[in-house]
């Protein structure tokens, strides 16, 4: 039997469908919908927690801050999706998908990202210069220039290829398989996804970052007693050369299984007392207790199924394949058009992870208050967002787009109200 465009079509439904529930299930079972006691705290005020002058900095520099990222984000979706939903970005290879292509398109595709990527990188370079020049003049990093710009070579490789890899994926399954493809596209993305966070640790972060295990001593043994405490199996802790880069502090925990690490920058041990750096541990190993990390690998996996489901219903489409000048998913060409659904589609569901994240945030502050002191959580809260120039009070539908942590304030009070519980004891 001939397979036609309503056969191609169920499959990717399947798909979609398939990762979708997937999703949905882990969500509502893994996800802390209810991370707090007592419900989501609501926010201290502000005047409880910063000086007037301490409110007035923050919120003008997340202001400028935020302007210049979004228009940078809306440039950049902008640039994609005139590449992507026009001839334009199959222009930029020339020519129609022929046979003579076939033992060539590999590189084609991964050239045509690397093109379509680097023109991303280039129009919102300006952003980006504005942006670090802002940090500089508020004194939040000390990085020079040069060195900057080779984080941002790095990051653009790295981003080729991530998407390289990803694409080559794609369009080798929808070249193999006309009907399938999304079924096995989706079940090898998936797969790398969770390679990809299981790696992650030890391929990508060295090249940010030099880390080194933290010296014997009092806060070495300290962190290494409250990770027996919270039940968190953890053999070593490792220390970030981050003050090169910025002076905000920071402590975070990736990977999972061998590759787990509980990393602290090394601003944060050298000016912060020992209660703080404690506090911030606690909330990291938390995170390792429940296994957020890999939570989130799983919710990622699902969710890259949604959208190689739905964008096989896209790329179905005759429509789309006009507008884009291509033949399909099989074509290298249409290498601009799934880079433009996919910035679309990072945008659009934003909102779902930063509400995932936030929750998950919130529990992993929740059982760090009942091994670590509350005043020291409130101390804490109150110097990194100093430290950052963070907006104690954000828009409310930026904070829901885009806000993967709950609001200092909100942190805040959710300390204070472990305090009043420990007092009342």
């Amino acid at each position: 039997m001939t397979d036609t465009p309503a056969h191609h079509t169920r499959v990717a439904w399947l798909v979609t469908a398939v990762g979708a529930v997937g999703f949905l299930g882990m969500a509502a079972l893994l996800v802390p919908w209810n991370p707090a006691p007592g419900g989501w705290p609501e926010p201290a005020a502000a005047a409880s927690v910063f000086s007037a002058d301490e409110v007035a900095r923050g919120e003008e520099f997340a202001r400028w801050n935020r302007v210049l990222s979004w228009s940078a984000l809306g440039v950049s979706l902008l640039v994609a999706c005139g590449l992507g939903f026009t001839r334009v970005g199959a222009g930029l290879l020339g020519g129609r998908a022929e046979q003579g292509w076939r033992s060539h398109w590999t590189v084609k595709v991964t050239c045509l990202s690397a093109v379509v990527l680097l023109i991303g990188e280039l129009v919102t370079l300006p952003f980006g210069l504005a942006l670090r020049s802002r940090r500089v003049n508020h004194g939040l990093t000390q990085q020079a220039l040069p060195d900057w710009a080779v984080d941002q070579v790095k990051g653009y490789l790295l981003s080729v290829v991530v998407a390289a890899v990803a694409l080559i994926v794609l369009v080798g399954c929808a070249r193999r398989w006309h009907r399938w493809w999304p079924a096995v596209a989706g079940g090898i993305c998936a797969g790398l996804v969770v390679a990809g966070s299981f790696a992650y640790p030890v391929v990508v972060e060295p090249l940010f970052n030099d880390f080194a295990s933290m010296e014997e001593g009092p806060p070495r043994s300290e962190i290494l007693d409250l990770a027996r405490v919270e039940g968190v199996a953890v053999d070593d802790v490792l220390v970030a050369d981050a003050s090169r880069r910025t002076t905000t502090l920071n402590a975070y925990v990736s990977g999972f299984g061998s590759t787990r690490r509980v990393v602290v920058y090394d601003n944060l041990l050298e000016s912060q007392p020992e209660d703080q750096v404690l506090s911030v541990v606690a909330h990291e190993l938390a995170h390792a207790k429940h296994d957020d990390v890999l939570v989130g690998t799983g919710l990622g996996a699902f969710g890259v199924m949604v959208g190689i489901g739905l964008l096989g219903v896209i790329t179905g489409s005759g429509l789309v394949r006009r507008r884009s000048g291509t033949d399909g998913l099989r074509d290298p060409r249409s290498v601009a058009l799934v880079l433009a659904l996919m910035a679309v589609a990072t945008v659009l569901s934003s909102p779902v992870q930063s509400t995932i994240s936030r929750h998950v945030e919130m529990r992993a502050d929740t059982d760090a208050l009942r091994v670590t002191a509350p005043e020291a959580m409130v101390e804490l809260q109150r110097q990194l967002c100093l430290r950052s120039l963070c907006d104690p009070t954000p828009p409310a539908w930026s904070q829901f787009w885009f806000g993967s942590h709950p609001t200092v304030l909100e942190r805040v009070a959710l300390a204070r109200v472990a305090a009043g519980d420990q007092s009342e004891g």
